[in-house]
């Protein structure tokens, strides 16, 4: 498939990645078929989008009209709708592997054979996914980064058995997206969150051993280390139950205790604390 064949796009799971690609799918001009299990998540996601819109609007990257022509281009479907004319499909859903293997496993059943499926999963192997589906030669990871309408990285990771097109037509989509594309090979982690969370699992563990608050934490790297947002600021933001859960992705592929997750993230997530979703992590919102 090529990139000029792709004209509809859909994307599985309307959560915060979710809703997210489709706004910048559909800002680009493809058709979005947006699908979640119920029609509540549907709307709040669309709600989240138009809310985003208007931002892109305030700081007049966008017009009322591109706004209104990107809003009309996402077709919201429930669970029990077939995907139906997509030629690019991206997978969004929670970063749960069985949950990610049911979903890919039911939507390739649906797909004509040349149709091309991505992941956007943040640490799960692209090559054991795509192994659950009859196309793992058109099967590649596309990690997009949060927020989605913001960030411009996209990792894009080859599975063992992606093809050169594949893989080419996904570089080429995420720059149509005004992404920047880096590839990268599938190992646990892949390269963001491979280095990214033993930096957040490691702020926490500074929390846990009364080295520091977490507002310390946080303000020894941004101030120190230039970065603008600190490690425990931007768990919240990602979520630390997906924090957790890509520990322990880390820990069980890469063998390595180092990447145990600190006792405290599991707490918090034991507790319901699961950072910004929830109104409280390390820091309350």
């Amino acid at each position: 498939m090529s990139i000029n064949s792709v004209k509809t796009v859909a994307v599985l799971g309307a959560g915060t990645m979710g809703n997210g690609i489709a706004h910048v799918f559909a800002r680009a001009g493809y058709r979005v078929i947006l699908r979640d299990v119920e029609k509540r998540f549907l709307d709040r996601a669309l709600e989240t989008i138009a809310k985003n819109l208007d931002r892109e609007i305030r700081k007049g990257k966008i017009t009322e009209a591109d706004r209104s022509e990107a809003l009309a281009r996402i077709q919201p479907i429930t669970a029990n709708v077939p995907v139906d004319g997509a030629e690019f499909v991206v997978e969004a859903v929670s970063e749960q592997r069985d949950l990610k293997i049911r979903v890919l496993k039911e939507v390739d059943a649906m797909l004509g054979p040349e149709v091309i499926l991505a992941s956007n999963t943040s640490s799960i192997s692209i090559t054991e996914l795509a192994a659950q589906t009859s196309r793992p030669d058109r099967f590649i990871g596309m990690h997009f980064m949060n927020p989605v309408p913001v960030m411009t990285l996209v990792e894009v990771i080859r599975g063992l058995a992606t093809s050169d097109a594949t893989f080419q037509t996904t570089m080429s989509l995420s720059e149509k997206l005004g992404k920047k594309p880096v590839a990268v090979n599938d190992a646990p982690g892949f390269v963001s969150n491979r280095v990214l969370m033993p930096m957040i699992n490691e702020a926490a563990f500074a929390v846990l051993e009364g080295v520091a608050t977490p507002e310390a934490v946080d303000e020894v790297m941004k101030r120190g280390m230039n970065h603008p947002m600190g490690p425990l600021e931007l768990a919240d933001l990602i979520g630390l139950d997906v924090c957790v859960e890509i520990l322990d992705v880390l820990q069980k592929g890469l063998g390595d205790p180092k990447y145990r997750a600190c006792p405290l993230l599991r707490k918090y997530v034991a507790a319901g604390w699961l950072g910004r979703k929830s109104s409280r992590g390390f820091y309350k919102y």
